[in-house]
């Protein structure tokens, strides 16, 4: 059974999401502030995380950014009334797997969660399926440690999240190939939407950042395409 945890500050609003949620046949764990939530996912592990964003002591943005620096594997969403366009970019920038916005259905919410449990479950899948021919990636001077989420470029160690792992796998499977921005939004993401798409922009940027030192690799824009990755010839 699925373990989801919720954290949402309104009682009423908590209540209703734990129903809804039991009821689809998960087990949930509810908590009213912040650092609850993130005491909770020190000690549990979880599925599924449902943030609210404004949170008392810690709020949603902050938590999943906690999330991300502790380097927990698990996937996220927010359940948010900051609809500004703003606000839900840097919910995907933060690695969101969704982003649903107050009022909301219930019956809506329950089939998001699904879809993402579902597509995380799969990616669980096929990564240990595969683990031991494609664990490691070694490319021009760098290496991908994918199980560990460790990028090895110049001497130093970057520590990824599981989007950026992904994204910079799919790049090194297919080496100097056109990968179309829509054919990895819908890989990776199952979705191609704008807002993922800004995301994407975001992880192509720190992916970039990281492999500067490393002269003989690049992720080249073919401007209204794709992208691809090239790694020069020794």
């Amino acid at each position: 059974m699925p373990h989801i945890l919720i954290v949402e500050d309104d009682p009423n609003l908590g209540f209703l999401l734990q129903d809804s949620l039991e009821s689809a046949g998960y087990a949930v764990t509810l908590c009213t502030d912040g650092e609850a939530g993130l005491r909770a996912i020190n000690q549990n592990e979880f599925d599924l995380c449902v943030l609210d964003v404004m949170l008392p002591k810690l709020d949603g943005f902050s938590l999943a950014q906690e999330i991300r620096w502790q380097n927990i594997e698990v996937p996220f969403m927010f359940l948010t009334a900051k609809a500004l366009k703003a606000d839900r970019l840097q919910g995907f920038e933060l690695g969101c797997d969704d982003y649903l916005t107050k009022p909301f259905g219930l019956e809506e919410l329950v089939y998001r969660v699904k879809a993402i449990l579902r597509r995380t479950s799969k990616s669980t899948e096929t990564t240990s399926s595969t683990a031991t021919t494609t664990d490691t990636h070694v490319f021009g001077a760098s290496s991908l440690d994918f199980k560990n989420l460790l990028l090895h470029v110049g001497g130093k160690t970057h520590v990824l999240t599981d989007r950026e792992a992904e994204l910079l796998r799919l790049f090194v499977q297919h080496p100097d190939q056109l990968l179309r921005r829509e054919e990895i939004l819908q890989r990776l993401w199952q979705d191609d939407g704008y807002f993922v798409g800004r995301s994407l922009d975001v992880f192509i940027s720190r992916l970039r950042k990281y492999l500067q030192p490393d002269s003989s690799v690049k992720i080249t824009t073919i401007h209204g395409r794709g992208y691809k990755f090239e790694i020069a010839e020794a």
